[in-house]
């Protein structure tokens, strides 16, 4: 997902979809430790994705 997306999102998309990837990422992180899955640099991915959430949210907070 990249910025201009997550800014066009509302301040309720932004915390439902941030609370959807970060269930999505523990689930695939634990996924990945009882077997190595087949691309792992899906991880990173989503890892930086949620961060582009809370940075969006946590920015918005102090406006």
């Amino acid at each position: 997902m990249k910025q201009s997306e997550i800014k066009e999102l509302s301040t309720a998309d932004l915390q439902d979809k941030l609370g959807a990837l970060q269930k999505n990422y523990t689930d695939l992180k634990m996924a990945h430790a009882i077997t190595p899955l087949e691309n792992p640099l899906q991880l990173r991915s989503l890892r930086r994705t949620v961060a582009r959430l809370a940075t969006e949210l946590t920015k918005r907070e102090l406006q």
